[in-house]
């Protein structure tokens, strides 16, 4: 055991073979007598903490970025859909009110108005067609 080591990679303290885990860590005693504590150490052959770290923390930093880009959205979006609400109540107060007009009118001045309209609207169907055909020819 050459440097040092125990086969398990871990420090040799006083001749005692120190608890190894699988992930690295190793225990070793603290001086002073009677102590209760336990030092850790991590084994840097089985990996670079501070990097897996820094790379957590940049994805928790991204993460909460798309999260903020999502409640951003969402309230873009929830301020549209309340405009658009608003527009649709007042195009159906406005509808509600012509028909109001519309069928104030009819009482008032008959059914004869809405005769006269459709009987235009036939007119006017009937010289397009004829229209139509004679333009074919």
């Amino acid at each position: 055991m050459s440097g040092g080591y125990s086969r398990g990679g871990g420090p040799v303290y006083g001749g005692a073979v120190p608890y190894r885990s699988q992930d690295g860590l190793s225990t070793r005693p603290v001086s002073g007598v009677g102590s209760d504590e336990i030092q850790l150490r991590i084994d840097p052959v089985h990996g670079d903490l501070d990097d897996e770290i820094t790379g957590l923390r940049k994805q928790v930093r991204q993460l909460r970025n798309v999260a903020q880009e999502i409640e951003s959205e969402a309230t873009f979006q929830n301020d549209m859909l309340n405009q658009l609400q608003m527009t649709l109540i007042k195009a159906q107060a406005g509808v509600k009110n012509n028909v109001r007009r519309l069928n104030k009118s009819i009482v008032q001045y008959g059914s004869s108005n809405v005769v006269h309209v459709v009987a235009f609207a036939l007119v006017c169907f009937f010289i397009v067609y004829m229209w139509s055909k004679v333009s074919r020819r």
